[in-house]
């Protein structure tokens, strides 16, 4: 205990007694984290906690990533505790312990391992009101994140802390609505081998009806005047193609030019469209995904370049499963791979799919199971991969899941064993007749982004879920631009789906629900996807796309600094304990800029033009080498901000620029350089 003094009055004083509040006797119905549920006086495993052989009676056990926010009004003196990894995680798990106060760093223990000793946290709050105590999962994924605040108490010496959930927010829309007039959306640059069949539709916002036409096609590919679906088959030799879109309605005429190449290279911008798993999980049906379809058309989101319909796990056969219809045999004649009774006719889904002007995706697993015990490819590989492009798809998602039992009983270096199975793969696709885009799916392991490229992939994950670390969204992209070095065109690193609107909890695979997210946070996620030049796979409830979601999803200037032909993920220009700025050249020579509070107040965000020297940097066609870039003086006029989400210019601003950034957003921008 600890004592302090107030005056009443001239001559009065007595003694206010700091009481002790224990952080088990709080609500903990707010904390939220990667796995499971806190547990009072447990570890996650609901055992003794434990922390390197020294057992602790009080305290609660949580897992990685965990966020707990908590209200202080300043009448918090002290928050003691021992912090560590629970001894029951049973693997290699690591979690950091952090804690801040109105957005300042208290304390962080540094990465923890099992066996390591508790540490001691005894951290000073007089005067703090906002507390958010973090368990992050060291840098490597959450598997086996047991981490445990143990004799973790307050001293308080008013009102105990009050726990908070995420402050509420009503859904506002940031982006204008589209214009009747024809605007031409999506990439600039497409990839595709040569004598393969070819199938590309043009994404316009505008007033329907519209015509099309294509300036410059080769042989071989024709273009629809009524639905601007470019299809055909693609000339036997490699080239590049200049090719210019022409679209008109009763409003107005767009021209917009795209580069066509011919080669080895596919996906030269981050492939977009929608994935199921978050939110149907092993649900998916064949009907589910015909009218996602029908929904990416419908909704607008095909207008700004969603392509992909992808099917996720379960659309095979298991050999038990609730669902009987996903109960049989998981191999035909010959070894071909069977769909469960959900699936009915694969070929003519891909049919309905590219009658769209859409691509389909599938997906499969190296090992013996999926991830959820469907069937996998491991022994079948060439058959799978012939009949993925016999049924005609167009991606496939490769998941590590049960290789694992494999990789063990395979001789050989470590890092051999994580790559045989996408080498294996990868060769295999591109012997295919039709291109297939290839996702591998290892969650970062071997540091795949390192060889990712070299075994035949296009995108892979650079982490685990994000479903169960949706919390931790700026700390995902923040180690995704870390690896932005091993990033370019037809090579993306990978930090999962786009998981706002309606999506499925994580833990329990459950049905969908209105996601977690703040507003604030939606934007902020499709902000940050942008600037690291992500993939953008929406893994939300299609059939509840509401106007705000569509609103965050469907912003064509954000998804143009995401289909940026350069290819360059952001890179990280300064942060702050709770604040950082990102910077992402494109093409033309602007600069697109991320203000970013991950912090749970308010804060100003500012930058100075002298902390991207990338505003010297212009492209000029025809200079050099394609693409090259040439230094320029920045001139007397200061650089032009234009603010993305709401498609308005603010102003030229000499020095930098400043905002007030809310809690957990991003201020997304374009500066363009004077001149």
């Amino acid at each position: 205990m600890t004592a302090k003094w107030i005056a009443l009055g001239l001559s009065l004083a007595i003694p206010v007694v700091a009481e002790t509040v224990w952080l088990d006797t709080l609500d903990l119905s707010t904390l939220r984290q990667g796995w499971g549920t806190p547990q009072i006086n447990r570890s996650i495993r609901e055992r003794p906690l434990q922390i390197a052989g020294r057992t602790f009676e009080r305290g609660v056990g949580t897992h990685a990533q965990s966020r707990f926010r908590l209200h202080l009004d300043g009448q918090v003196d002290r928050f003691r505790a021992w912090v560590g990894v629970d001894d029951h995680a049973q693997g290699p798990g690591s979690v950091e312990f952090q804690i801040l106060g109105d957005d300042r760093w208290l304390f962080r223990s540094g990465v923890m391992r099992p066996g390591d000793a508790a540490r001691e946290v005894n951290v000073d709050l007089r005067g703090v009101r906002v507390l958010l105590l973090r368990v992050t999962d060291g840098g490597d994924g959450i598997s086996y994140d047991h981490a445990n605040w143990a004799e973790a108490r307050f001293e308080v010496r008013g009102s105990p802390p009050r726990p908070e959930p995420v402050p509420e927010e009503k859904p506002y829309l940031l982006t204008p609505p589209p214009g009747p007039a024809p605007r031409i959306c999506g990439p600039t640059v497409y990839g595709a081998r040569p004598a393969r069949p070819f199938l590309y539709r043009i994404p316009v916002q505008g007033e329907r009806p519209l015509h099309f036409r294509v300036y410059g096609l080769p042989r071989g590919l024709h273009v629809d005047p009524r639905t601007g679906i470019v299809s055909g088959t693609t000339p036997a030799g490699a080239g590049t193609y200049d090719l210019t879109f022409e679209v008109r309605n009763r409003h107005g005429v767009a021209w917009r030019s795209f580069r066509l190449i011919l080669g080895d290279r596919l996906a030269l911008t981050p492939p977009m469209g929608w994935n199921p798993w978050y939110a149907h999980y092993d649900r998916i049906t064949d009907s589910i995904v015909r009218e996602a379809a029908e929904i990416l058309v419908r909704s607008g989101l095909a207008d700004v370049g969603y392509q992909y319909v992808n099917l996720d796990d379960c659309w095979m056969n298991a050999e038990q499963h609730g669902d009987p219809l996903r109960v049989g045999p998981l191999r035909g004649p010959a070894g071909r791979i069977l769909p469960n009774a959900h699936f009915p006719d694969m070929r003519a889904l891909t049919d309905f799919i590219h009658a769209r002007g859409l691509k389909a995706g599938i997906y499969a697993s190296p090992g013996p199971r999926t991830c959820t015990g469907f069937a996998g490819s491991f022994g079948f590989e060439a058959r799978d991969a012939r009949q993925l492009a016999e049924w005609g798809f167009d991606f496939l998602k490769y998941d590590w899941c049960s290789y694992s039992e494999v990789a063990r009983t395979n001789p050989g270096p470590e890092l051999e064993k994580l790559q045989q199975p996408y080498r294996q793969m990868g060769r295999l696709l591109r012997e295919q007749p039709r291109d297939i885009v290839f996702n591998l799916c290892q969650y970062g392991m071997g540091e795949v982004w390192k060889w990712g490229a070299e075994v035949g992939g296009h995108a892979w994950r650079t982490g685990g879920d994000l479903g169960f670390e949706l919390d931790q969204l700026f700390e995902v992209a923040l180690r995704n631009i870390a690896l932005r070095e091993h990033q370019r065109p037809g090579a993306w690193n990978d930090p999962d789906y786009i998981q706002i609107g309606w999506i499925g909890d994580a833990r329990s695979a459950g049905p969908p629900r209105p996601c977690p997210l703040t507003p604030t946070e939606q934007y902020a996620f499709l902000s940050l996807w942008a600037l690291m030049a992500a993939p953008l796979f929406y893994s939300g409830d299609l059939t509840r796309l509401d106007v705000f979601t569509l609103n965050v999803l469907a912003n064509p200037e954000v998804i143009d600094i995401n289909q940026d032909p350069l290819g360059l993920c952001a890179r990280l220009v300064r942060q702050d304990e709770a604040t950082f700025v990102l910077a992402k050249p494109l093409q033309n020579g602007d600069v697109a800029v991320g203000l970013c509070n991950a912090g749970e107040c308010a804060a100003t965000v500012a930058v100075q033009w002298t902390e991207i020297p990338e505003l010297r940097l212009v492209q000029r066609p025809g200079a050099g080498e394609p693409g090259a870039r040439q230094l320029v003086r920045l001139r007397t006029r200061a650089p032009v901000v234009r603010d993305v989400w709401r498609h308005q210019d603010l102003g030229r601003f000499p020095g930098g620029f400043s905002a007030r950034v809310p809690r957990r957003g991003v201020m997304l921008l374009r500066v363009s350089p004077p001149g």
